[in-house]
């Protein structure tokens, strides 16, 4: 019989297998309950605040930033806080792709665009059903954007803090020129899988992310004994990843 809350088994481009563990409806359900009652917050500050302005500020401008509170909010806060909103934090949940990889703009828009079809009439039933009956839990929007939203605390060897302690031998570098949204993320999910990859095949995946930042150039052997392309490229993770200076 199929577990309520399976975990489900992703393979990445090198080959490697890793497990995530995908959110049920109840949780999802209480993550957004929770974001419903931030967003009625802001609606309610902006309220309060329209009153005492007195007309200052326009009543078009208030509907405005109702709008993109309530179809913006959670694509601003996945993208800007590794896929989670308020609610998906506090549950220990996150938005990831299908193949576990960080959400992009286009697959988090998509995803929230179509979450007026699994709402419809606010009674959610959309949603219900096709999370219950789908691998993986996904809605509409999560089938379309190619999501899942997936736990997070104490799940796995992906969560880039525990990663970033672990190689935290490694001397930060700088980036040798600025990098796309694609390059950060491409170097950060590098960082994720680099437990799971032995040194010789970590160094054959890295020279060719250094290969392209360097403009065909190698990397310099790494500190503590560290593979040259794999340590360059984990020490631009730890400086992405805003935990070192």
């Amino acid at each position: 019989m199929k577990s309520i809350d399976s975990s489900l088994s992703v393979q990445t481009p090198e080959g490697i297998e890793f497990v995530l563990y995908p959110a049920g409806f109840l949780v999802r359900a209480c993550a957004y309950a929770i974001d419903t009652a931030v967003e009625w917050l802001i609606f309610g500050v902006l309220l309060v605040f329209w009153i005492y302005t007195r007309g200052i500020v326009g009543a078009w401008i208030s509907l405005l930033v109702v709008f993109a509170v309530n179809w913006f909010y959670h694509v601003v806060c996945e993208l800007a806080f590794h896929g989670q909103s308020a609610g998906k934090r506090l549950m220990g949940i996150r938005v990831v792709r299908g193949d576990g990889s960080p959400v992009t703009p286009g697959a988090s828009f998509i995803r929230n665009l179509l979450r007026f079809a699994d709402t419809f009439m606010f009674l959610n039933l959309i949603a219900l059903l096709c999370i219950s009956f789908s691998r993986g839990f996904r809605r509409i929007g999560d089938w379309a954007g190619d999501t899942l939203v997936v736990y997070t605390e104490g799940r796995g060897v992906f969560r880039l803090s525990s990663i970033m302690t672990r190689i935290a031998q490694v001397e930060v570098v700088d980036p040798p020129r600025p990098l796309s949204w694609e390059e950060r993320q491409a170097i950060l999910m590098f960082a994720r899988r680099y437990p799971l990859l032995g040194p010789a095949r970590a160094d054959e995946i890295a020279g060719d992310y250094v290969s392209a930042l360097k403009g065909g150039q190698s990397a310099a052997e790494g500190p503590s004994g560290n593979t040259g392309a794999s340590a360059y490229l984990l020490g631009i993770a730890r400086k992405l990843s805003g935990e070192a200076p």
